[in-house]
């Protein structure tokens, strides 16, 4: 087994947002997912880009960038690893990348398009739904670290 393979099962098994599914969920949910690899400064997709799939990042970190009003300026948003969940928007509806997301270090992903998506709530809605629960959770603890940084600052 490769060292992708291996990265890939273990993401699909162990990490948080998967944590409502039991292992026969996994396995339908593994038909879903793609194992994707992207290199350190690769850029994973660009502020206001076209949004169809969502992004648990396996190994690597990653980089959320937001424009500024100032032409060719950016602010990092926030630095995140293993366990994230990047792009949630883009499984749910058209709606722009709202960050450009670029890799810091070379990374592992798993990617579920949105008509994968929409296949698995239609085929196996339970899984489906464990897998919106997970998602959930992952982005609400991401974004209280968000208030717990931005409070710290004042």
């Amino acid at each position: 087994m490769s060292t992708s393979d291996a990265v890939c099962r273990q993401i699909k098994e162990e990490m948080r947002y998967f944590r409502y599914l039991d292992k026969d969920d996994i396995e339908i949910l593994k038909t879903c997912l793609t194992c994707k690899q992207i290199s350190s400064g690769d850029i994973l997709w660009e502020e206001d880009a076209p949004g169809n799939s969502v992004v648990f990042v396996a190994s690597g970190r990653i980089e959320e960038k937001k424009n500024t009003e100032f032409a060719g300026k950016q602010v990092v948003v926030g630095v995140y690893g293993p366990g994230t969940v990047l792009g949630e928007f883009g499984i749910l509806e058209d709606h722009p990348r709202a960050f450009t997301v670029v890799a810091l270090d070379d990374t592992d992903l798993l990617v579920l398009g949105r008509e994968d998506f929409d296949r698995l709530l239609e085929e196996h809605p339970r899984v489906g739904l464990g897998l919106l629960k997970g998602v959930l959770l992952a982005t609400t603890i991401r974004l209280e670290k968000s208030y717990d940084r931005l409070a710290s600052i004042f």
